[in-house]
């Protein structure tokens, strides 16, 4: 199968870049007329200049940088992020300090990371009652630890 090709707008340094062979995700680079400090418990929604255009069928999901939040405590709100394939929009990320210490962002910085999923529309039924199972309505835990 070949690859789907993403349209991009922005310059250059805004097109997302996948680090190595093998990786899912391709980084999102913070796009920022001035730094960003994001202190302690703090959350900033955060310009990536960057405009894409995903053909139907497919979704970009905006996730944490796993080496952000291991050192820093940096992560992504609303993780996933969903970007919709009809979406013109600036693609932002709301980056949160989960750590202890103030958190510098400067333009250019890999803050997330952009990973692409199909998408499954489903038609949707209003029914008086639904199938039972042995589990039940039984929510949070009720499977055990």
């Amino acid at each position: 199968m070949e690859d789907p090709i993403i349209i991009c707008t922005g310059s250059p340094e805004t097109v997302p870049v996948y680090q190595s062979e093998g990786a899912s995700g391709a980084d999102l680079r913070a796009r920022l007329e001035h730094d960003l400090l994001l202190a302690p418990g703090a959350r900033a929604l955060v310009p990536t200049g960057l405009r894409i255009q995903i053909p139907r069928g497919l979704e970009a999901q905006v996730r944490p940088r796993s080496g952000l939040a291991a050192r820093h405590g940096i992560s992504v709100l609303n993780t996933p992020g969903t970007i919709d394939s009809d979406y013109r929009g600036e693609v932002q990320v709301i980056l949160v300090n989960l750590g202890q210490e103030e958190f510098l962002v400067k333009s250019g910085d890999r803050i997330a990371q952009l990973v692409f999923s199909p998408v499954v529309r489903v038609s949707f039924s209003a029914q008086p009652l639904i199938d039972e199972t042995s589990r039940g309505s039984g929510g949070f835990g009720s499977t055990g630890i």
